[in-house]
């Protein structure tokens, strides 16, 4: 939340010239996440009407946005991207950040300058979860993919903490749906398990996500990350449609959970 305003504020203030919205490593969360921001302050500066003064570039480590869904997802937010004059450098991971030069480095040595910079920080598991026998390799916790059981009896992790490898190699996104899917499943089975009864339901790696474009428009992506032998992921046409049913779910949740 604070650099959400801090964000706001630097927004408001600003005047002109370059803005790089840069990811700093895999994984990280929410993969629309650093594009809707693109979008959004793009949306922001032409409502200003100083599209002419900025020049925004989004850098990433990734070969296309959220090349987990498939390369036809990623080309299609590509498009938006572009299509808003929005620079998209793929496979560019920053090393250093001068603030008093206002220069960013890269892996390459390539350095850009930027006048107003937003950088997606690096995303890890907390320190207790990383030095316990639970975490394996960079950090994560192995899961079964279905059951959410760790290598231990009785002992489950849902969520952003999971490590689970999906048919095509890659993670599983760090996303707020699939910890939901997840926690209810896990949920649902340890009560049948406390009353002596079976387990009767898997999760099913079943997700989708809204993103947002700027104006009221929002496109919709869903489908199912364990599909075989790739996940299937459709992307709807963005629309008014899907932002308002971004509005009607987030005041659900909020009603329903808290």
């Amino acid at each position: 939340m604070e650099g959400a305003v801090k964000l706001r504020e630097a927004l408001k203030d600003f005047v002109g010239g370059n803005v790089v919205v840069f990811i700093s490593s895999l994984p990280f969360k929410c993969p629309a996440a650093p594009y809707e921001t693109a979008l959004l302050i793009d949306h922001f500066f032409k409502k200003k009407k100083m599209q002419n003064k900025v020049n925004i570039q989004l850098f990433t480590p990734e070969t296309l946005p959220m090349g987990v869904a498939g390369p036809e997802l990623g080309k299609a937010v590509v498009d938006m991207l572009e299509e808003r004059g929005i620079g998209f450098n793929p496979q560019v991971e920053p090393t250093q950040i001068d603030p008093e030069k206002k220069e960013i480095t890269f892996e390459s040595g390539d350095t850009l300058r930027y006048d107003l910079l937003i950088g997606v920080p690096p995303h890890k598991c907390p320190d207790v979860v990383k030095e316990s026998s639970l975490a394996g390799d960079g950090g994560w916790i192995p899961v079964d993919p279905h059951t959410l059981k760790t290598k231990y009896n009785n002992v489950y992790a849902v969520g952003d903490v999971t490590a689970i490898k999906l048919s095509v190699g890659l993670p599983l996104p760090k996303a707020g749906v699939f910890a939901h899917g997840q926690a209810e499943i896990v949920a649902e089975n340890i009560a049948l398990q406390i009353k002596g009864k079976e387990r009767i339901k898997d999760y099913e790696g079943k997700g989708y996500c809204f993103i947002e474009t700027g104006g009221g428009i929002a496109g919709y992506a869903s489908g199912n990350f364990y599909a075989e032998p790739k996940p299937i992921v459709n992307l709807k046409k963005p629309g008014r449609s899907w932002h308002l049913g971004k509005i009607i779910f987030e005041k659900w949740w909020m009603r329903h959970w808290f």
